[in-house]
């Protein structure tokens, strides 16, 4: 069984877009698990009316991506889960074509499937790839590169293999992986999680991987806008917490340098240049967050924030 779980969000339409499409794959033994991120209006009742073979679970608060994908975990009976952003929609044989690709190599711990925009008549017009695979995160400008991205869809990308980072639209995991590794780190909220997940995964002995052959056609996000003070916050927020997490102590200084002699001068010119005031209180915010708060630290680093402040004293 495979257990496909997704966090609906004050988008019920879209939610129910992405159900259609799983109800229209050949793949059958499945569950489907739509957890309620405390949406203003409760939905249970149209999805158990409309949608009964779902599982449905309400949160009244929200718990975030991660959060929300952990309530769906402790739901799910499946040997594999399948985490499917609702703004998503399922293609046909993409199920089948992840679970064999871990038939193949019991040392993949999670795999995406390739992503192509969503348009209004899929196939009337060529795809265009969002995701196809990921470079790692640079450990001096903790930037990364998606593969594919806004390229036409030629087959040009047609081979599964190792990539850097699964993609959080989708993206399917062994439940023995959860199991040892744990949970989504619910510590970011919102972006950055599943490259942390990732890393975690990596250092569990796992491998990442990227099966092209699968699709799944992503309509962005419905939830927060592209240009929001929310997304710009927790953007930079988490950026800075994944590097904190996931890179010793040489790398976390090399990056701070860069950081406030490159990224902080050149963020906070453009967002005063374009009077976005509110994504430049944003900005700050997430940087002091990130040299304030001493409560996260990677149980696979010994190095206490604490030190890595002292280590950054410079600054």
């Amino acid at each position: 069984m495979v257990s496909i779980i997704t966090i609906n969000y004050n988008s019920l339409e879209v939610t129910c877009e992405l159900l259609e499409s799983i109800r229209k794959v050949g793949y059958k033994n499945v569950e489907v698990i739509v957890v309620d991120n405390a949406s203003n209006e409760n939905p249970e009742g149209y999805l158990s009316k409309y949608y009964p073979e779902i599982i449905f679970i309400r949160s009244e608060k929200n718990f975030g991506f991660a959060g929300g994908n952990n309530l769906g975990i402790s739901a799910s009976r499946g040997s594999f889960l399948f985490f499917l952003n609702n703004d998503a929609e399922l293609s046909d044989g993409a199920i089948e074509k992840l679970l064999n690709l871990f038939s193949q190599n019991s040392r993949i711990g999670i795999a995406s499937p390739k992503i192509c925009y969503h348009n209004a008549r899929p196939g009337s017009e060529p795809d265009v790839i969002q995701y196809a695979g990921t470079t790692h995160v640079h450990p001096l400008t903790a930037r990364n590169s998606t593969l594919g991205e806004r390229q036409i869809d030629n087959g040009q990308y047609q081979t599964a293999q190792p990539t850097a980072y699964a993609h959080g639209a989708a993206m399917m995991v062994p439940r023995e992986v959860v199991e040892k590794v744990g949970g989504m780190p619910e510590e970011f909220f919102l972006y950055y999680e599943e490259l942390d997940w990732c890393e975690q995964i990596r250092r569990a002995g796992y491998e990442i991987w990227v099966e092209p052959n699968a699709k799944i056609y992503h309509k962005e996000s419905y939830s927060v806008s592209k240009i929001s003070a929310l997304k710009t916050y927790y953007l930079n927020r988490n950026r800075l917490l994944f590097m904190r997490r996931n890179r010793s102590r040489r790398e976390w200084r090399m990056f701070c340098v860069f950081l406030f002699l490159f990224t902080v001068p050149k963020n906070s010119l453009l967002y005063l240049l374009k009077g976005e005031q509110a994504n430049l209180k944003a900005f700050w915010k997430a940087i002091r967050w990130n040299f304030s708060d001493e409560k996260i630290r990677p149980d696979s680093t010994p190095l206490t924030f604490k030190q890595f402040r002292v280590a950054s004293s410079v600054f």
